[in-house]
């Protein structure tokens, strides 16, 4: 879509619809009595190979759907970000009613009052923001740079907490997020790619991400109105498909008419939307898996790696040029992200 790898979450196209575009923040696993067997015992096979199975799966449904929204939209000429991110959307929306309904992986929640409908509104409008950014900018930058600026989030989380909610961290969290600037500084100096509008869209989907982070945690507060992660998409997803659907009728003109047509000569782009549409939503499904057969913080820590892992094979894939210096950029922002990481857990223990 679709965060989502992250308008994802993280997690859905965007890889962040969390990129990481695309990717939904994951509340904690409901107890052992509401959970469904869904993925829990792995066909026989051992605890620790089904666990192994669903991080690669993680893996590769992450770094897949960037690699093919890349394809699409600079390789193959498929040039309708808005439109493929409806699809996106479409897409989790039907998945999502499935899985939940049939296949019964978490319980169905319901929305309760309209009020809870109008707060579910508006993320899905941050969500659409972040996500159809993160897919535009794929247009103009390589996969390694925006993986990198999408490795800043932390610094945009922590500057929308302070000014949305007035919520101060240690002195030691924020001079982690000194080298997460500096390291993306240091790369788009150095990137032999670098693309003003595509940097741009990239960093309003990076901070699109942060704020529906932070707004998620103000508008879902009460226990009456917090949805489980596969719930709020299932919610999200079609109003996020219905907001940018004259979007992309305004923009991008008849895409419908324009893709039937582009199917006649080459049928192979059925296969290609429908495929990239399927990653979109096992991002986020594979997300929830990851968090319920470790924890939250796993998922955090494979997304560090995820960055890296994530610009090595498109690399290799696409051969985009690097510079030692843009390499160098790139570390520094990891590490400042890991930095972060461990600050803000010690931050914890010392409050509690």
């Amino acid at each position: 879509m679709v965060e989502a790898q992250t308008w994802t979450t993280r997690r859905m196209s965007n890889p962040r619809l969390d990129s990481t575009e695309q990717v939904l923040d994951i509340p904690p696993t409901p107890p052992g009595e509401h959970r469904n067997s869904f993925g829990s015992n792995g066909g026989g096979l051992s605890p620790t190979v089904v666990t192994a199975l669903i991080i690669a799966s993680w893996y590769l449904s992450n770094i897949g759907v960037l690699l093919l929204n890349k394809y699409l939209l600079s390789y193959y000429g498929y040039r309708y970000p808005i439109f493929l991110t409806m699809l996106h959307m479409l897409s989790c929306a039907a998945y999502s009613y499935a899985s939940i309904n049939f296949l019964e992986i978490v319980p169905l929640q319901h929305i309760h009052s309209k009020k809870q409908f109008l707060k579910i509104l508006a993320l899905s409008a941050i969500f659409c923001f972040s996500v159809v950014c993160g897919n535009t900018s794929l247009r103009y930058l390589p996969v390694s740079f925006n993986q990198a600026i999408g490795a800043t989030t932390p610094f945009f989380t922590a500057i929308f907490a302070f000014v949305i909610t007035c919520k101060k961290e240690t002195a030691e969290v924020y001079l982690a997020l000194l080298p997460v600037v500096f390291g993306i500084v240091v790369a788009s100096n150095s990137e032999p790619l670098f693309h003003l509008f595509g940097f741009l869209v990239c960093v309003g989907s990076t901070a699109g991400r942060a704020l529906k982070s932070v707004v998620q945690g103000i508008l879902l507060t009460s226990e009456a109105e917090k949805l489980h992660s596969m719930n709020l998409l299932l919610y999200m997803a079609p109003l996020a498909a219905f907001i940018l659907l004259p979007f992309t009728l305004y923009i991008e003109g008849n895409v419908f008419a324009l893709t039937v047509e582009k199917a006649r000569g080459d049928p192979f782009i059925l296969f290609l939307l429908l495929g990239n549409a399927t990653v979109a939503y096992l991002v986020n499904l594979t997300n929830f898996l990851v968090t319920k057969h470790t924890s939250a913080l796993t998922l955090q820590v494979l997304g560090n790696a995820k960055a890296t892992v994530a610009a090595v094979v498109s690399v290799l894939i696409f051969r985009n040029p690097v510079t030692v210096m843009g390499m160098a950029g790139f570390g520094i922002t990891i590490m400042g992200v890991v930095l972060y990481s461990e600050a803000k857990k010690r931050s914890k223990v010392t409050t509690h």
